[in-house]
């Protein structure tokens, strides 16, 4: 991650960025998505403040920041004098006792299974788009162009790049306002990584269609940055749509049992 400054806000391309906020949505994201797989586990104590402050280079309050939701949505808690600790899945038993719970979504296992992945995907991430468009603020709008404008670069090098596919996703689901869909999103990243893997290699053939993925992330922040509701929705769901069919090659599996 890159370093902040002191100061809480800049201003770039004509938008007021509110710098604290943005580093500690990527720290939040980062832990969240650690912990989620399990490389902190239930009851493990997270490196102090000061530690995870030089590992993500950036400030203590962004750090405390990012913790304090961490702790709001039930990820952490924080014991007096001790630190920060993974609170982790776990469900109440009948006799009073607790369990650790199955993951909640099941590993990617076939091509069915990546084909259901993108079902799962238009529903859920085309209403994203749409809340999105309703309630981004300036900061996310610009953060999302920055991203889109890193794919455009990508694309003229003739690479796909997957990681900053899936950052362009995750950071719709933060304009949405809603850590739900976040949650899901980071839940599903193994997954979704994946069918992005595939579909990029699907892409860098020679009948695949790189400029044409991109141009469907352009549309969908163009809706979103309208603040049409209607037409991000539209757009996410058509690019999914595409991705699935570049990848199966419009020869989709009979799915019905």
């Amino acid at each position: 991650m890159h370093s902040s400054s002191d100061a809480h806000s800049f201003t770039t391309g004509g938008f007021e960025i509110d710098q604290r906020a943005t580093l500690a949505d990527k720290v939040y994201e980062q832990l969240f998505s650690w912990i989620s797989n399990g490389q902190y586990a239930r009851q493990t104590k997270l490196p102090s403040e000061h530690e995870l402050a030089r590992s993500f280079e950036v400030s203590r309050p962004v750090i405390r920041d990012a913790l304090k939701r961490l702790r709001d949505d039930g990820v952490i808690y924080s014991r007096q004098g001790a630190g920060s600790f993974v609170r982790g899945p776990e469900v109440v038993e009948a006799t009073g006792g607790t369990a650790d719970i199955a993951p909640l979504f099941t590993p990617a296992q076939t091509i069915a299974d990546i084909q259901r992945c993108f079902e799962f995907r238009e529903t859920i991430e085309g209403e994203t788009a749409a809340l999105a468009a309703m309630r981004r603020s300036d900061a996310l709008l610009e953060e999302l162009a920055a991203i889109l404008r890193r794919l455009e670069h990508a694309t003229t090098d003739k690479v796909h790049r997957d990681d900053i596919d899936l950052e362009f996703h995750l950071t719709i689901a933060r304009a949405a306002n809603n850590q739900y869909f976040v949650s899901a999103l980071l839940a599903l990243r193994d997954q979704i990584s994946v069918g992005m893997k595939l579909h990029g290699m699907a892409l860098l053939k020679p009948s695949g269609r790189l400029e044409q993925s991109t141009i469907e992330h352009a549309e969908i922040l163009s809706g979103i940055r309208d603040q049409d509701p209607p037409r991000a929705r539209e757009a996410m769901r058509s690019h999914i749509r595409h991705s699935r069919d570049r990848l199966f090659g419009g020869g989709l599996i009979d799915l019905r049992l």
